[in-house]
Parts: C-alpha cells; sequence; structure tokens
C-alpha cells in the first residue's frame, strides 16, 4: 500500500470543508499508509497541546475515535500518536486519559482482512494493554514514571520514605510488566508502523527501568532498618527485581538486533542473588516484636558492591534516557568550572612565554645585524648619540693625530646625517655660496643701467682689436 488512500483523502476533504483543523491533522496522522506518522503531524499535535485555545478532551477524543476503526493501520498509528503525545506533549493530556479513566478496547481486536493485518492485531492487543497501564499509573501516582527525575541526589525514588515507596514499587513494576508484555522478536519488526511503536517502546523501557533501579537501591539502603513486615515486602520486591532484569536484557537484545544504536543501548549489570540469603537470614531473626534477635547484617562490602554495580546501571540508563546527556550536580558542575580555569591559566602562562620569546628573537637579530645593540636616541632630548662605527668608511672624521673632532652640539644640528655621511665634504666643497644681499646702488652702479652695459661693449671692442 503506497501513499494516501481515497478513503483518507475523502476524510481529509470533509474535515476541511467542515473547518476543523485539528481533526485533519489527526486523520492525516494516522492514514493507512504502512509508516509511521509523519514527524511534521506529530509536532503540529504537540504544540497543538501547549496552547490555551486547543481542547485536549476534543484532541484525546478525535485520537481515540481513530482507534476504533478496523484497519490494523490506522489503529496502530493512532496508538502511536496517542503514545507520543503522552511522552512530549502537555501533560495536560495524560492528565485527560487517567482522569477521564477511558480506556483503550482492543483486547478483542483483529484485522482479518488480511495475513498481515491478523499477526499485527496481536501487538495492538499489546500495545493497548501498555498504554491502558500508563494512564493507570498516572491515576495512581499522580505522576509519569518516564518524567521524574532520577539519580542519587534528588531522584524521587531514590529519596522516597519507606511506605510510600513499598506503595510505589508494585505500581511501577506492573507498568514494566505491561510493556514487557509486548514481547516482540525482530523478525516481526518488518514495516514502519511497528518499528515507531518498538522505538517507544525502547525508550519508555529506559527510563522506567531508570527509576526501578533507583526505587531498589533505595529498598536496600533501608532494608535492616524496616519491621518484620516491610522486611518481607522488600524480599519479595528484591526477587522480582532480578527477574525482570532478564526480561529487560532480552528487550535490549531485541533493540540492538533491530538496528538501534548501540550508544543508545545502556550496559546492564545483573544485580547478584547471593544478596538473597543474607536478606532471608535478617529476616528470619526478626521477631513478632520486630526486633532481630541475632544480627545477621551482611558484610559492608558485600552490600556497598551490590549497590555500587546498581548505581553504575541506573546511571547507564538515566544517561540513554536523556539521550546521552546525564543531569549534572553540584558537585560535577564545581569540578568543570576549576578544571576549565586551571586550562586558562595555562594557557595564559603559554602566551606569556610565547611573546617572551618572540622579544627575546628580535632583540637577539638586532644585537646580530648591527654588531651591538642599537641606542635608541631621541633627536629633540638635546643629548648627543654616539656616532655609529661603520658610517666614518675612509676615516674622515678622524684628525692625523688621533683625536677627534668635536661633534655637533645637538642631534637637532644635523638632522640630514651628513656627518656620518663619507661623501659629505665632497657635496659641500662643490656647492655654490649662497650669494648675500647687496644693496640696488651696488648692482646698478648708482642707479644707471646703460653704463654698465656701455662699459662691456668697449671692453668687447678692444679685445678684438688686441687680436
Amino acid at each position: 500500500m503506497a501513499g494516501q488512500t481515497l478513503n483518507d483523502r475523502l476524510t481529509a476533504a470533509k474535515h476541511s470543508l467542515v473547518g476543523s483543523g485539528l481533526a485533519k491533522i489527526v486523520c492525516k496522522a494516522t492514514t493507512e499508509e504502512v509508516m509511521g506518522p509523519k514527524p511534521k503531524h506529530l509536532t503540529y499535535l504537540l504544540q497543538c497541546t501547549n496552547e490555551p485555545n486547543v481542547s485536549i478532551p476534543q484532541l484525546a477524543n478525535l485520537l481515540i475515535e481513530r482507534t476504533q476503526n478496523t484497519s490494523w493501520v490506522i489503529v496502530y498509528k493512532g496508538l502511536i500518536t496517542i503514545h507520543h503525545v503522552m511522552c512530549y506533549g502537555n501533560e495536560r493530556f495524560t492528565q485527560y486519559l487517567a482522569s477521564s479513566n477511558c480506556t483503550f478496547q482492543l483486547d478483542n481486536f483483529a484485522d482479518k482482512s488480511g495475513l498481515q493485518g491478523y499477526d499485527m492485531s496481536t501487538y495492538i492487543r499489546r500495545y493497548a494493554k501498555y498504554l491502558n497501564e500508563k494512564a493507570y499509573s498516572y491515576r495512581s501516582m499522580a505522576f509519569d514514571f518516564c518524567k521524574v527525575r532520577r539519580g542519587k541526589e534528588d531522584g524521587m525514588l531514590r529519596t522516597m520514605g519507606t511506605d510510600k515507596l513499598l506503595k510505589t514499587l508494585p505500581v511501577l513494576q506492573n507498568q514494566i510488566d505491561s510493556l514487557l508484555d509486548f514481547e516482540c522478536p525482530s523478525t516481526e519488526l518488518t514495516n514502519g508502523v511497528i518499528n515507531a511503536g518498538f522505538v517507544l517502546l525502547f525508550k519508555d523501557l529506559i527510563r522506567l527501568f531508570a527509576c526501578y533501579n533507583d526505587g531498589i537501591i533505595n529498598l536496600l539502603e533501608k532494608y535492616f532498618d524496616m519491621n518484620k513486615k516491610n522486611c518481607k515486602e522488600a524480599l519479595d520486591l528484591y526477587k522480582k527485581f532480578l527477574v525482570r532484569m532478564d526480561r529487560v536484557a532480552e528487550f535490549l537484545k531485541v533493540a540492538e538486533n533491530v538496528g538501534i544504536d548501540k550508544g543508545e543501548i545502556p550496559d546492564l549489570a545483573k544485580a547478584p542473588s547471593s544478596l538473597i540469603s543474607a536478606l532471608e537470614q535478617h529476616l528470619a531473626s526478626i521477631d513478632k516484636k520486630g526486633v532481630s534477635i541475632a544480627m545477621t547484617t551482611p558484610p559492608p562490602a558485600q552490600m556497598t558492591s551490590v549497590i555500587s554495580s546498581m548505581t553504575s546501571t541506573g546511571t547507564a540508563f538515566g544517561v540513554a534516557g536523556q539521550g546521552g546527556l546525564a543531569d549534572l550536580t553540584e558537585l560535577d558542575t564545581k569540578k568543570i568550572l576549576e578544571e576549565e580555569e586551571k586550562r586558562m591559566e595555562d594557557l595564559r602562562r603559554q602566551h606569556e612565554q610565547q611573546v617572551k620569546l618572540q622579544a627575546s628573537v628580535a632583540k637577539s637579530a638586532t644585537t646580530l645585524q648591527s654588531g651591538r645593540p642599537m641606542p635608541v636616541t631621541n633627536p629633540f632630548d638635546g643629548t648627543a648619540a654616539p656616532a655609529p662605527t661603520g658610517a666614518d668608511l675612509f676615516n674622515l672624521n678622524t684628525p692625523s693625530d688621533g683625536s677627534t673632532y668635536a661633534s655637533a652640539a645637538k642631534p637637532s644640528d644635523d638632522l640630514m646625517a651628513l656627518a656620518a655621511n663619507p661623501f659629505a665634504d665632497n657635496v659641500m666643497s662643490t656647492a655654490a655660496p649662497i650669494p648675500t644681499a647687496v644693496a640696488p646702488s651696488q648692482t646698478f652702479g648708482g642707479g644707471n643701467m646703460w653704463d654698465g652695459a656701455h662699459q662691456n661693449g668697449r671692453q668687447s671692442k678692444s679685445a678684438r682689436g688686441g687680436r
């Protein structure tokens, strides 16, 4: 089946004529195409859950209505869309599903139109069962286990009290059991619809087991301070926890075989079962009054190793559940800032060393070029700088008796540096002297300009006669 069918187009056109844009998007997200819901339609529905003018009951009822269809593709895609909105949409959507006590009546669903539909009907019934259990867990606990904080410092189940913890863990166990009951082998993940649902289940399992692991660690830490009744319940919960770890490992193996990135699959370190005997001995040693007759507390090393192993597992699942990003504690943040400050100080020190090295190299190059350090003088400070030794190539400035000529009083008197030029004397000797100003009477012979011309004429005649 490729592309939208005629029924999909007619249904979308009907909603367009009525003017219901929300119903049109719900219809497009749950078409009969054998592929997962398109991301653009899911994104639009997620935005609708955050809009105050969008009716959450209307959105939920439209999606539930699509799950009542006879086509397994439409029903399955309707469940996937509901699951996606519960995970990533506004919490008002989950609150409505939990408070309205609406369940997906799909226990007897079967699409007998084809072999593929008949096979997929089994997983539709299991998927609907898990979503019902997810809504029931929210109705019982008033929070979503997939969205609570996890970790040692401020994790909800890690810091929960004993009485509330013993009531919370059974609800969480039931939700995990309903998810693990999906039991889909990798050979059945052959189309885009069931693959999209499996990915959502995988992400939910990672978050749920991280909470489950935190609760069991908290339970073990409080175990030897409980009364006999609570110890018995805690021991039963721990035994069930070990069984579920095996089923979780099988689910993760299917996820790996189906092509999910190995970086997104956390390492599952199985908790040792050797602790059960110590817990049973402690339970047997407690009398009816709740007082331990013989202290059979396991060695601290054993308890510490068990909790350490479970803590590493919880950290791995917590990181995977957040897409590879773990919550940073205050201590981790402080450590990162200190390391960054130290790194910046090292870079600053290296920069200063490079600047000093460059200055030293430049100074050495200047010294090698001139033979000695070049004097730094100011031509206007009134202090004469020593003449460079290489300027007087022919010892023109040195008298024959070995004495030195008196230098200029100020460097500013010799701005053209003629004193250091060996050819300055030749240039200055051939230069014409600057004429001095004379009186007009001396220039023109008393004011008669023709007398000078007449005398010059007679001198030229006498010269020709003599020849």
